[in-house]
């Protein structure tokens, strides 16, 4: 892997490697990042941990800058590499932590016993791991009798799901983009497009299709990145589920002039999802937490948010 182009074990970086391949090929890296975890968890402090993520990733964001000024030159990426390698190192061993505290599995794999994992299929799936809209009654009236609950989303993130959505969520969103052009942006397998699509919104699902190892994606799912997707659709309306922390294509949306409103689904921990540099830095629009709709949001130990972006009326 050392001897790869450093252009090509960015890529890498971003949609195969895992924590074990990477503190095999970069020791040193990995030892730098263990001190600095094991100093903020020895801290017990959630909001540490998030400094501690969000820090990493403003700071592998102005190292991916550099490497843009110069025009990928070999030179920059060589200086970038090391932090941007760090960066992804403390995004996967953050996620590793949180697995182990949800679901206190510290070896060997973490599974539903049968009973649990019947009623959690029909509760939430229409087959296999094909989500479906899911009953706000049927939940509330079973999901206190799943004794297993808590294994429920280190099972199933890795094949790219990160929250369920509920019937009356698909109706609020529905309502709020009536008559609108909409783009998701990050859509995966294209669910939440699929769910709005069925209740008539104009929306067109858009993936960059970085995690073929893990997602599925359907024919209905485009090809294009973000940055593309919002240049060829210029949308009203953009819809993002559970962005990846730290990541470096929200601040597009922003930038394009035909975006009015810009929903986030993600996690009220700012470390677990979403670019908050690029949210904080940006001034073109307004944001705030529709508590209404992040309470739409299953299963509720998520701690999932809504966020709405509002383009200001002086922009």
């Amino acid at each position: 892997m050392k001897h790869r182009p450093s252009a090509e074990v960015w890529e890498w970086l971003q949609k195969e490697a895992t924590l074990n391949e990477l503190s095999a090929n970069y020791p040193q890296e990995w030892e730098t990042v263990q001190r600095e975890l094991s100093a903020v968890l020895a801290r017990g402090q959630v909001e540490a941990l998030r400094q501690c993520v969000e820090r990493s990733s403003a700071y592998a964001a102005l190292a991916l800058n550099s490497v843009h000024k110069s025009s990928g030159t070999a030179k920059a990426w060589e200086t970038a590499l090391p932090r941007l390698i760090r960066n992804r190192m403390i995004q996967l061993a953050v996620k590793n932590h949180c697995l182990i505290t949800a679901t206190g599995v510290t070896q060997g794999k973490v599974r539903f016993n049968y009973l649990n994992g019947y009623v959690t299929q029909k509760l939430l799936f229409s087959r296999d791991l094909d989500r479906k809209p899911v009953s706000l009654f049927w939940f509330r009236l079973i999901w206190p009798l799943i004794w297993q609950k808590r294994l429920l989303m280190p099972l199933v993130q890795p094949k790219g799901i990160y929250c369920f959505y509920s019937w009356p969520l698909i109706a609020a969103l529905a309502k709020i983009m009536a008559e609108r052009t909409c783009l998701e942006i990050a859509a995966g397998d294209g669910t939440l497009t699929r769910f709005l699509v069925d209740r008539g919104i104009n929306i067109i699902a858009t993936d960059n299709y970085s995690w073929q190892q893990a997602v599925k994606y359907p024919e209905s799912v485009v090809n294009l990145d973000a940055r593309a997707a919002l240049t060829a659709y210029l949308p009203e309306i953009v819809i993002c589920s559970w962005p990846p922390a730290g990541n470096t294509f929200e601040r597009y949306v922003f930038k394009t002039p035909s975006v009015q409103c810009y929903i986030v689904i993600s996690s009220r921990h700012r470390f677990a999802a979403g670019n908050w540099t690029d949210y904080q830095a940006q001034s073109a629009f307004t944001i705030e937490e529709d508590q209404t709709l992040s309470r739409l949001v299953l299963p509720p130990e998520l701690d999932a948010a809504v966020y709405r972006f509002q383009r200001r009326s002086s922009f």
